[in-house]
């Protein structure tokens, strides 16, 4: 097909039939600037197409729409609210009365006289036995609407073709303010003819046929108007299996790249690393530690950057892990980096190698946000020259560009605080890449790790060491606060500590509590006469210091603060936390929260404290089901309770992501991964694991995907991921 007889395709949106300047805003708005935007803007549902039927058929208790002009209109106030009541009347003079009650009165201004309606509900009878609807669905017609009246099918689907058949499901589709759903179905009508034809097809008909797949042509029309569900879930495969093989498509090319094109230092270790290092520690490393360790070694011996996950739940030693790694790349004479999220765990880091490492001659140096300019310049000239062996810092040492000698490794702690790209912007100083350690206390869903953590070779720690104390975690409804105050203090006055966590930094209107309301509630309450102090992330990095030194010293008894403390803080005394508004939060950040316990040699107790209000953690951004389904939103107490009976981190990752969906759980925005029209990676899971299996076997057969009858497929996967993956050219 050539480009002139595609050139419809990307004509702007203003040219097809209907669009004024202010229909073409209201396109704009939700991403539609061109015909083919249009042409793959899907439907978010479907719902049976309601019979169309004139004002004097129209049958009692059966669900129908009609259509008429506002005759009357009047509104009538009563003790329990507005009431109001509406005559619609059709061109041949029938009339039909619609009334609602304790409707808001912004929507009395859409009633004018005169003004056209498409009127949808189940007809009843008034007190005097007359024909009523109550509270029907209104969709009202704009005054340049010219709708063909000669059929009243087409009065109802005024944009679809008519007559529709009687199955025929009704697509609905996002809507932006002043945008309704006939003049989208009109639009698409219009392109829906010809336009389908002049899409490429990236699928060979053999390749369509053996993974059952339709022609893109059809599936464009039976996605937009399908005739029953089988048809719309038919047409849904086609485009869910074509965006996941996109993505696994470019994630195999990323790990076939870095296979072939890095470069590496082959880091043989000068003794048995495990040998050295229990040594160093004063306790035994578990089976996992020990495996984990063993395959960090044989990778980092190869002569190709490791490019490894570690996944390990809280608690699980991941910090002894990545201590091997980094003894390992500095016995050998290479410098090793160590980056955290936030400088609260920067520090703990450390605080932990300088302790592990101090009878060994090894400089480690810090490079964190805020450090005088001095200072930064020296540990900048150490780092260049070598005479640093370890940095311990947050991100300011990617943006500081800073220079090594002999960078051999780099360790990021928290991956999914850290966009994917970052991962390879550090100078080694030797031309060659370092090796890449990136690890999460958060466990990640199988589906996850086949899509934002895809390029990488993944370990998991499912063991916890010895000693780890038991945490009970309950959850405290409003009826419970003062006995689980009372219980926190005794603790307090026992000798332990405990943590306050609250959503806020500052009060809001949403009703959430903020650390210095709760500071002042407990201060003067169930926690007086305490030593209470606060830590929040707007502090500055000598204020966190300073408060977190309080509180190792004993000095701060409870802290209160944001979710700043999710990682890193390691505090054996702790042994309390309380989780206000614990409905905002969801599971596997609660788990992460929970984490700060337990760590010494006192089993540790966690509340989390329901809110007045009703509200939840915020649902992810996974597209809807295509057949008016959609993950439920649980009761709060409910989810909490899931979570106050499992210690489990993978169950209630798991959980999490059914109840939220990816969203923000594991910093998706970062990635640019999972950012679907259509697809959904937990709803359509094993449409996931198909197309997964299915580019592997393509990329190995096919490398750079550089045959004839993949070349539409290598143009999307670079249009898609190039920039995301950096993926440069292939084939």
């Amino acid at each position: 097909m050539t480009p002139e007889s595609r050139a419809p395709l990307f004509a702007p949106i203003r040219s097809l039939p209907g669009v004024t300047p202010e229909r073409e805003r209201q396109l704009e708005r939700l991403g539609l600037a061109r015909a083919s935007d249009l042409l793959f803007f899907f439907p978010r549902d479907y719902r049976p197409r309601p019979r169309f039927t004139r004002i004097a058929d129209l049958e009692f208790d059966v669900e129908q729409m009609t259509y008429g002009r506002l005759a009357e209109f009047r509104t009538s106030n009563f003790s329990r609210g507005a009431v109001a009541n509406a005559v619609f009347e059709d061109d041949a003079g029938d009339r039909l009365r619609a009334v609602w009650f304790n409707m808001p009165s912004w929507m009395f201004r859409q009633f004018q006289l005169d003004r056209r309606a498409l009127i949808t509900a189940k007809p009843g009878k008034d007190k005097r036995g007359r024909l009523q609807i109550s509270h029907p669905a209104l969709v009202w017609l704009d005054d340049d609407d010219d709708l063909p009246f000669d059929g009243v099918e087409n009065v109802a689907t005024p944009a679809l073709e008519a007559p529709p058949e009687d199955d025929t499901l009704f697509p609905v589709y996002p809507l932006t303010e002043g945008l309704k759903q006939y003049q989208i179905h009109r639009l698409m009508k219009e392109i829906l003819e010809t336009l389908p034809d002049l899409v490429d097809d990236v699928f060979p008909d053999e390749y369509r046929e053996a993974h059952n797949l339709l022609p893109i042509a059809e599936a464009l029309r039976k996605i937009h108007l399908p005739k029953d569900e089988a048809e719309a879930e038919l047409a849904r495969r086609r485009f869910i299996y074509q965006e996941f093989l996109l993505l696994q498509l470019a994630l195999a090319i990323r790990r076939q790249q870095h296979e072939v094109n890095l470069q590496a230092p082959a880091i043989r270790p000068a003794e048995d690393i495990l040998l050295r290092l229990r040594r160093l520690v004063p306790y035994e490393l578990t089976g996992a530690q020990t495996r984990v360790i063993r395959e960090i070694t044989a990778d980092m011996t190869r002569p190709v950057p490791m490019n490894r996950l570690l996944q390990g739940d809280v608690g699980s030693g991941k910090t002894i892990v990545a201590a091997a790694a980094i003894l390992q790349a500095v016995a050998e004479g290479y410098q090793a980096v160590i980056m955290a999220p936030t400088e609260i765990l920067a520090r703990q880091h450390l605080r932990f190698l300088t302790r592990l490492f101090e009878s060994m001659p090894i400089e480690i140096v810090p490079f964190l946000g805020g450090q005088k300019p001095k200072t930064r310049q020296e540990i900048l000239e150490k780092i260049e020259s070598g005479a640093a062996s370890i940095v311990v810092g947050t991100q300011a040492i990617i943006y500081a560009n800073v220079r090594f000698r002999k960078l051999g490794l780099v360790v990021i702690d928290e991956q999914h605080k850290f966009g994917v790209r970052q991962r390879a912007q550090l100078k080694t100083g030797t031309g060659a890449d370092p090796h890449y350690l990136v690890m999460t206390a958060t466990p990640i869903p199988r589906s996850m790790t086949m899509t934002v953590f895809g390029d990488l070779d993944i370990s998991i720690l499912d063991q916890l060491p010895p000693g780890r104390q038991p945490i009970r975690t309950y959850v405290v409804t409003q009826e419970k606060k003062e006995r689980w105050w009372a219980f926190f203090r005794r603790k307090i006055e026992e000798g332990r500590q405990g943590y306050v966590v609250v959503p806020r930094v500052d009060e809001t209107d949403e009703g959430l509590k903020d650390v210095e309301s709760v500071f002042g509630e407990l201060s003067a309450g169930p926690l007086a006469g305490l030593r209470l102090g606060i830590v929040h992330g707007r502090m500055t990095p000598e204020e966190k210091d300073r408060i977190m030194a309080d509180f190792r010293s004993r000095e701060i008894e409870v802290l209160i603060a944001t979710s700043v403390i999710e990682v890193g803080v390691d505090v054996p005394n702790a042994t309390l936390i309380s989780i206000e508004n614990a409905n905002m939060f969801g599971l596997a950040q609660l788990h992460q929260l929970r984490g700060r316990i337990g760590r010494g040699k006192y089993p540790g107790f966690c509340g989390v404290l329901l809110g007045d209000e009703t509200e939840e953690a915020p649902l992810g951004q996974g597209t809807l089901p295509a057949i008016a389904s959609g993950r439920p939103r649980n009761a709060p107490e409910a989810r909490l309770k899931i979570f106050a009976d499992s210690s489990d981190g993978f169950f209630l990752a798991e959980k999490d992501f059914e109840m939220r969906g990816p969203g923000d759980l594991f910093g998706t925005e970062q990635h640019g991964l999972c950012r679907f029209h259509i697809a959904d990676i937990l709803r359509d899971r094993k449409i996931l694991e198909e197309a997964r299996a299915d580019a592997a076997l393509m990329i190995r057969s096919d490398p750079g995907l550089a045959a004839d009858n993949h070349r539409l497929l290598r143009d999307q996967v670079l249009r898609r991921y190039g920039l995301a993956l950096n993926l440069g050219d292939v084939g």
